[in-house]
Formats: C-alpha cells, structure tokens, sequence
C-alpha cells in the first residue's frame, strides 16, 4: 500500500490524541463549575448505572428505528449534542469570566450556534472539529466523575458489550445504520479521498461496500479518554511529560497502540468493534504507567 493510502488512517488516532489533550484542558474548567456526572467518584456502582442507562437508551433507539422514528432520533440526539455544547461553553465562560447572566447567554448562544453549524453544514471538517470538542467534554466530565477503579471495570465492562454487540447480536451495526441514516453528526469522519463530500456522499456503512471515507463513533474516541482523564485527576503521581504523569501518558500511548491493532482490521473493509482494543490498550498502558511511577494508591478501596 502506498504511503498515500495511509495518510487517512493518521487522522484517526490524531483526533483521538486531540479528544484526550482537549480533555484535559477542560478539566479545570468543569471542576470550577462542578460539573459531574456522579456524587461519589469511588463509588463501583457507577459503572453499573452508567451500563444500565446505555442498555435501555440502545433497546429505546432500536424499538424506534424498527418503527421509523428516524425523526424523533434526530430530535433527541439534536438536543443532547445542543446541551453537550451548553455544558462545555458554560464551563468554559464561567471559568474566564465568572457565572454570571451574561456568560449563562454566551453559552447558550455559542451551543446553539455550534448545533446549528453541524446541521445546516454538515461538511466533514465541520463535524470532526466540533465533533472532537464534543468527545472532549464528555470525556472530561466523566473523567472527573470517576476514579479510577471505576473507570477500569466501566471501560472493560464497555468492550465486552461492544464486541459482542458487533459480532455476535450485531444490533450495534444495525443501531449505527439506523442512527447514520438520520445524517446525525454523532461521528468523526475521515475522508479517504481529497475531494469527499459528506454534504453531498454521506456514508455507505453495510458490509462489504466501499466507502468515500472511514467513520468512527464519538464513543470510541470518548471511552478510553475517560482513563486519560481520570488518571490524571486521581492518580498521586509526579509529572513526567508537559505536566502529565507517567499513568496519564501511559494511557494515552496505550489508546494509540489500540488504535492501530483496530485500524489493522479496519483496512479489511468490515465493522469492527472499537472499543476491546482501545480501551485494553488504554488500561495495559496505564498500568505501565502506574507500575513505572509506583502509584498504586488508587487500589485502596
């Protein structure tokens, strides 16, 4: 293969690298506003909950999708990419200029904005960027959210459903199919030509079909950032690299080593689940990381 045809398969773990640095960035601005998903961050149960509201979110999305309510999915998935952006705009100007009317009116301005350009201007630059500052936030905010002993038993409880979802009950292709028919920007895509359109192509994603561009679910870039973020938020260890710890990093890298044990199969042209090598890498290379720095003080329950 030609150096040429590769070149799509870096954008990839390159928006993955971006989610995962954004991510971080945006902790101490969901921090100030207390922006959490779960009171207490210790807790296993949150995992569980977490798996719980996803069966019965998946369950509600197929029953409509058997029924044709393409509509009403993108309804729902409209709002919930429009609040996505009112919680991270909100962080963000209430951390630069205090909570206040007028930053309250910023951000809802600048989600609906945002909403309005993945809709109206659906290209694959505009969703990709927005895309990765979605995936961002909503692994910041989880990642704050949950320590560390929660996170690793959600992201292996999280392949385990992704695989079997995929290859063995293979509702998740029929739920992504479902979902993409609706052209709802819940994806990151990577062109595999220099003239791709997504406004005017959009996506074949049935087996064995040829595709203008590879796509990626938003949970696959969210998921093992999760880790990134957690590690560095509850993990007692020195900086090793531009401020990030050696558990931090080590999660990082081992994502990206996933990432390419997942493209490897992904060239062979037919659905993959993201999730077993992503999140198994992100979990070896933490403990790496956590096993180089000694910080093992994230066991005690």
């Amino acid at each position: 293969m030609q150096i040429r045809n590769w070149l799509p398969f870096l954008g990839m773990p390159l928006m993955l690298l971006f989610v995962q640095i954004v991510a971080i960035i945006l902790v101490m601005p969901m921090q100030a506003v207390g922006l959490v998903a779960f009171e207490d961050p210790e807790s296993v149960a949150n995992p569980l909950i977490f798996i719980g509201l996803l069966l019965v979110f998946t369950v509600i999305l197929l029953i409509l999708i058997r029924l044709g309510g393409r509509r009403i999915i993108a309804v729902f998935i409209g709002f919930a990419l429009f609040m996505t952006f009112v919680y991270i705009f909100g962080a963000l100007f209430s951390f630069t200029h205090g909570a206040t009317a007028a930053t309250a009116a910023a951000a809802l301005i600048g989600a609906g904005a945002a909403t309005a350009l993945l809709y109206l201007y659906p290209e694959w630059y505009v969703i990709d960027t927005l895309g990765v500052l979605i995936s961002a936030g909503i692994a910041s905010i989880f990642g704050i959210s949950l320590a560390i002993l929660p996170v690793l038993v959600l992201l292996v409880l999280l392949a385990v459903y992704d695989a079997i979802s995929v290859y063995r009950t293979k509702h998740m292709i029929t739920l992504a199919e479902g979902v993409l028919e609706t052209r709802a920007p819940i994806m990151v895509v990577v062109p595999k030509r220099t003239d791709y359109s997504f406004r005017k192509e959009g996506l074949q994603i049935a087996e064995g079909e040829e595709r203008g561009a590879f796509v990626m679910g938003m949970g696959d870039l969210i998921m093992p950032s999760i880790l990134v973020v957690s590690s560095h938020v509850f993990v007692d260890a020195p900086p090793a690299i531009w401020g990030l710890s050696a558990p931090t990093l080590g999660a990082m890298i081992g994502s990206l080593a996933g990432f390419a044990v997942l493209l490897y199969f992904v060239n062979r042209g037919n659905p993959q689940a993201g999730l077993p090598p992503l999140n198994g890498g992100a979990i070896a290379g933490f403990l790496i990381g956590a096993a180089l720095a000694g910080s093992f003080g994230w066991l005690s329950l």
